[in-house]
């Protein structure tokens, strides 16, 4: 998948739990929700694009992204 559409889903994500007035479920809900409907190869691809800075990432997905354990 492109990264920038990765990036935009991941932002989405973000956008909607950014409105949690508590920082740390924020952070969990971005996590529980990658965790839960996105692909291990989805997630793979968001960390490269991350680790690359090929896309702007809100700070929650990065957050989120390092509570993760690495796909299989």
């Amino acid at each position: 998948m492109n990264p920038q559409n990765l990036s935009e889903m991941a932002n989405n994500i973000a956008a909607f739990f950014a409105a949690e007035p508590n920082h740390a479920e924020a952070v969990s809900g971005v996590a529980n929700h990658i965790d839960k409907f996105w692909e291990p190869r989805m997630q793979k691809q968001l960390r490269a694009c991350i680790a690359k800075g090929e896309e702007q990432v809100h700070p929650l997905v990065i957050e989120a992204m390092q509570k993760l354990s690495l796909p299989a």
